[in-house]
């Protein structure tokens, strides 16, 4: 009996043995990796700034080469890609990784600190604010202190997680069974405008069996998590016209067409009050079946928690639930102007108003018939759309005139769970956590991977690893460094998992 009873608990040891061996891995290489990640998050990738992003570049070229990799700068018309490659001799299989390298554009005035590329560690005071510490007490870090900086989060944290996991690998003797190949984005941000080309130009030299991202926030609860698709993007800038100069309010209140006005009631015009859009066609092609809803019902979702962290009374009503909704195309006002505010406001009828809008896409709405949609619907409230600024013969000719332009990033893209390479990565999380991964069908935000899979034909998954409420995007981003910690356990997982 005594031999039966140790048969059955051998598994369980061997389990227990691995994840106590990534735990003290993933510990002990987190600290060794904080200078490191103070050096990269230091480093400005603001992709308007060309001269900062080959600083990046080079960081990336000498920081893979000391672990192995080869490095190859993929030329496009702007800044280039990074493609760093390690091969083993016997593997077969080939698994292609995707890193975001540049941030979002900073407003230094908002961040409650030095500067956005200065790291800074900070800890939650008995009043609930952010304290700031010395940089030197992170060696003894605490899970929920973090470190504020631009792209901590989104996404050079994932970066310095896997460069500190291949060194924790190397380390400790685990060698991954297949060859890696790292593909670098330095304009993820701009939405990644010549990624597809370059693709599509070198398709044999990236060649690959599956595609991993590491980017994205695990799930609100902050378990282990897999996301399997995430909607596409394509943006709109539309500007409607009123006088040719801004105008006295006084003198030509009442007279003058304002098109700030315009502008509102015709955006006001997409929509209903539960924030459906109301252009026929919009949604065709959408059905969420019964296989479907388990999927989404699945993830564990609290929605009065979500709402609590937004601070919202209600939702929208595109979908009853959280998941739900992001399975449809949205129609987003992402940033209006108009004028003058605050300070320097002024009592004038504006000579133009903008709304800078982004449609998030998905696989079964075509991105050209969305968009003409939204055209024809701007046609139908009386618009002439002309795709510049109008002359002085069409303002006098057209009583409304809008500037219609748009640009389509990426499509959407979907993998199924039971694919090789969703299967292998739910073992791998389970092995180092003991607990089934959380399985997403689609996240809202939008990563440029559709053109690797459908120019490479290669089945994608995103393994997220940072906090959800890392003010990605927004002023004071950071990461949670129990999080980093345990990205790195994540990935380490990931490497010694066998495919």
């Amino acid at each position: 009996m005594k031999y039966l009873i140790l048969f059955l608990w051998f598994p369980f040891l061997l389990f227990s043995q691995n994840t106590s061996q990534l735990d003290m891995l993933s510990s002990s290489y987190a600290k060794k990796s904080f200078p490191m990640l103070k050096e990269l998050l230091s480093i400005p990738n603001d992709a308007f700034y060309p001269d900062d992003i080959e600083k990046n570049v080079r960081w990336c070229e000498t920081s893979f080469a000391e672990r192995g990799f080869t490095t190859n700068r993929i030329k496009t018309e702007t800044a280039p890609l990074l493609l760093a490659e390690r091969k083993l001799n016997k593997s077969k299989k080939t698994v292609l990784i995707y890193l975001q390298i540049d941030g979002q554009p900073v407003d230094s005035t908002r961040w409650f600190q030095e500067s956005p590329y200065s790291p800074t560690l900070k800890k939650k005071n008995s009043n609930g604010d952010w304290e700031k510490l010395a940089w030197e007490k992170i060696t003894d870090y605490e899970d929920d202190w973090r470190v504020f900086a631009r792209s901590a989060s989104d996404a050079k944290g994932p970066v310095a997680m896997f460069l500190t996991a291949l060194d924790a690998a190397a380390d400790a003797k685990i060698i991954p069974n297949y060859n890696i190949k790292v593909i670098m984005d330095f304009e993820e941000e701009l939405g990644s405008p010549r990624l597809p080309q370059a693709v599509t130009d070198n398709a044999e030299l990236l060649k690959a069996d599956m595609l991993i991202i590491y980017d994205g926030p695990r799930h609100i609860t902050n378990r282990p998590t897999l996301t399997f698709g995430a909607r596409g993007i394509a943006t709109i800038t539309l500007t409607t016209y009123g006088p040719v100069v801004p105008q006295h309010s006084g003198h030509f209140g009442n007279y003058a067409p304002n098109p700030a006005l315009r502008l509102s009631k015709l955006l006001a015009s997409m929509k209903d009050d539960d924030s459906k859009v109301t252009i026929p066609g919009f949604y065709d092609g959408i059905q969420i079946d019964a296989q479907t809803e388990m999927i989404l019902k699945a993830v564990p979702d609290n929605e009065n928690q979500i709402k609590n962290r937004l601070q919202i009374a209600e939702t929208d009503k595109v979908g009853s639930y959280y998941q739900e909704a992001i399975q449809y195309p949205s129609l987003n006002i992402r940033g209006m102007q108009s004028g003058w505010i605050d300070e320097k406001v002024r009592t004038i009828i504006p000579g133009w108003a903008r709304a800078e809008i982004d449609v998030r896409l998905v696989l079964e709405s075509d991105p050209e018939r969305l968009l003409d949609l939204i055209k024809g619907h701007i046609e139908d409230q009386g618009y002439i759309i002309v795709d510049r600024e109008p002359t002085e013969e069409e303002r006098l000719a057209h009583s409304k005139i809008a500037t219609f332009t748009s640009e389509i990033s990426y499509q959407s893209f979907r993998t199924s769970f039971d694919s090789e390479v969703g299967l292998w990565l739910r073992s791998a999380l389970k092995n180092a956590f003991g607990e089934e991964p959380i399985m997403i069908r689609m996240s809202g935000g939008s990563i440029p991977i559709s053109p690797f899979v459908t120019t490479l034909g290669i089945p994608a998954v995103t393994v997220p690893t940072v906090n959800r409420d890392n003010n990605q995007h927004s002023p004071n981003e950071n990461i949670r460094l129990g999080n980093y910690r345990e990205g790195i356990k994540t990935m380490l997982a990931i490497l010694q998992e066998k495919l």
